[in-house]
């Protein structure tokens, strides 16, 4: 396993993190434990959970995927391992969660932390990351960006000076940003130098072989100002295994929960799939350790979040870290990537 710099914070987090939005409904107490053993025993040091996990975000579930990280947790020498989390943002008609935020402010944020905290059982967060851009931007699937949406937003200085005084309380140690744009990027920069405050050390995004959008712009503005990326969603929620090629109705997220796999029902998808899942069989790998190894070689990317929902799973993604792509495998990703770029954007 490596370890690199997260942004220009000094912390060291391994290639690979093992994300936890399948805890609390997929998985049980005692398997996502399992997992964070064996992820744990395999040279990971990084966790990725969130308030709203697991997902789907349903008012049943809310907020269990922290407490069983933290029961974990507790148990765990604390200064060896890197936790990040997350605060949901307004926009996305959860009412579960403190009544529906209006807005990323001090008293939403604040209120997140402290719950966060609680669950997870322990002082302090390492990277606390906002969930979602308050502002209006395509999200989860959507990809034009529509002026006509426009609403009012808390300013970018506000949601720092709320970050800020979280950090020098020692509550947070570093903050991040989520499923953002380049302007997001720039802008959250330029006013907390600006200002004094916190800057960004990482952004988590999609990135797979069917969503490669952060090769526009984002990977630019990430390396020239060190910000980090943490990319989830390697797998495109399975579709990348090819499993639902052999069987559209094979047990997972995409089946299990209707509408979930939205941002990968686009006409494209199926024919990028095929191709893909084709190339891996020919050079005798399986298609989720193709799509892994792709995502997990990138120059741009700092870790990789993974989910599984069993140990076989799990094992075969951390496996994928010791595969390496031939220089012919890359070049017919890019072959299929230019007759089938970016099919789920």
């Amino acid at each position: 396993m490596d370890y690199r710099s997260l942004g220009n914070s000094g912390l060291k987090v391994s290639a690979v993190c093992l994300g936890t939005m399948t805890f609390g409904q997929q998985n049980s107490e005692a398997e996502a434990h399992a997992q964070l053993d064996y992820a744990f025993g395999r040279g990971v040091n990084f966790l990725d959970t969130a308030e709203m996990y697991p997902v789907p975000p349903r008012a049943q579930t809310c907020n269990r995927s922290e407490q069983i990280v933290g029961n974990w947790l507790k148990t765990q020498p604390r200064d060896q391992v890197i936790v990040a989390t997350k605060v949901a943002g307004p926009r996305r008609a959860m009412a579960w969660i403190r009544g529906g935020p209006m807005a990323l402010d001090r008293d939403n944020i604040r209120a997140a932390v402290e719950g966060s905290l609680k669950r997870l059982q322990t002082d302090y967060i390492d990277l606390y990351q906002l969930h979602w851009p308050e502002r209006n931007v395509p999200m989860f699937g959507q990809y034009r960006f529509d002026p006509g949406q426009e609403t009012d937003a808390l300013p970018i200085r506000e949601q720092l000076d709320a970050l800020a005084e979280l950090v020098r309380e020692g509550k947070l140690r570093q903050v991040g940003l989520s499923n953002e744009f380049p302007w997001g990027i720039m802008e959250f920069l330029r006013v907390a130098r600006e200002h004094g405050l916190p800057e960004i050390v990482s952004v988590q995004n999609a990135y797979n072989l069917l969503n490669r959008m952060f090769e526009f712009a984002m990977n630019e503005v990430c390396f020239r100002e060190r910000v980090s990326l943490l990319a989830y969603s390697p797998l495109a929620f399975g579709l990348l295994s090819g499993k639902y090629l052999k069987d559209p109705g094979a047990a997972g997220r995409a089946t299990l929960f209707q509408g979930f796999a939205q941002r990968y029902d686009k006409p494209g998808v199926p024919g990028a799939v095929a191709a893909y899942t084709a190339l891996a069989e020919r050079h005798g790998l399986s298609p989720a350790s193709l799509a892994l190894a792709f995502v997990y070689r990138r120059w741009f990317v700092t870790s990789t979040v993974i989910g599984a929902t069993s140990l076989a799973q799990l094992r075969e993604d951390l496996d994928a870290w010791e595969v390496s792509l031939s220089d012919e495998i890359l070049a017919e990703i890019e072959r299929i990537h230019l007759g089938n770029a970016n099919p789920a954007p």
